[in-house]
């Protein structure tokens, strides 16, 4: 598939989202509910502090766990604005705080969340690797990083259509051709699930866990979609050369104290 994308700036973003706010829950905020929703059990099981990114009008919100401390971030004031009116109305003292902000410059601590999510971004965003980047930077070692997220394919007629809405990216506000290779691009973020989701696999879940000085890079997730999910073992170079990377990495050391911290909490 052909490695040229039609740009997308960020005043282009906040445009196509302003002509969306009124209607998004009633539009493509339905087409997504499922993926939405899959996420969403995903985090519940987990604790601590989560990042929202994109948090459009907060159609996920009410769906948090009680114990989970939110916080969200949207490039747009207009979607921020129906998210703010969801928290007061439904009274949801779970989340933190709901912020403008770009994903591509988050305005937060590294390490500051214990999962950070983007359901429904990359598509959007002018970089999804400097994205990318962020969303591994505040992610706190030991925490995953979940995209849900629509993945274009090169062939029959959802490819030929995909190509054909390429043009329009500006006008619908998200990239109709959007390659997975695109959003594997952090050495530290390991993915360990990917999972089609309704409907008809439009959509996938693509689920990664920071592990500093552990992850063998952007190439070992390729060959994890390639196996259709399946993990293939490193051989004796990796692993030695993962060992080595691993003890001279403070975050690594970081990661293995916050988990001890964690398993004692739970006891």
């Amino acid at each position: 598939m052909s490695s040229n994308h039609p740009t997308m700036d960020t005043e282009s973003v906040r445009h196509a989202y302003r002509r969306w706010a009124p209607v998004y829950d009633y539009t493509f905020g339905q087409v997504a509910d499922a993926g939405r929703k899959h996420a969403v059990r995903m985090i519940n099981k987990r604790k601590g502090r989560v990042l929202e990114v994109g948090v459009g009008t907060g159609l996920s919100l009410p769906a948090y766990g009680k114990h989970l401390t939110i916080t969200g971030i949207d490039l747009s004031p207009e979607m921020l604005e129906k998210a703010m009116g969801k928290v007061s109305k439904k009274k949801l003292d779970n989340v933190d705080g709901l912020h403008e902000m770009d994903a591509s410059a988050l305005g937060f601590a590294d390490e500051s969340f214990d999962t950070v999510v983007a359901m429904y971004v990359m598509t959007v965003v002018p970089d999804p690797v400097k994205v990318m980047r962020e969303l591994e930077r505040v992610c706190a070692p030991g925490g995953e990083v979940i995209l849900v997220n629509h993945f274009s394919q090169e062939h029959g007629v959802r490819g030929f259509l995909e190509r054909k809405l390429a043009h329009f990216a500006d006008l619908i506000g998200w990239h109709a051709v959007f390659e997975p290779e695109r959003v594997l691009t952090c050495e530290d973020l390991r993915l360990v699930e990917r999972k089609p989701l309704f409907p008809v696999g439009l959509f996938t879940m693509l689920r990664f866990v920071k592990e500093p000085g552990f992850a063998i890079g952007p190439q070992a997730a390729r060959t994890f979609l390639a196996n259709g999910g399946k993990a293939e073992a490193p051989d004796a170079p990796q692993r030695k050369a993962v060992s080595v990377r691993r003890m001279l990495d403070l975050n690594y050391w970081r990661s293995l104290y916050r988990r001890l911290q964690n398993q004692l909490a739970e006891r």
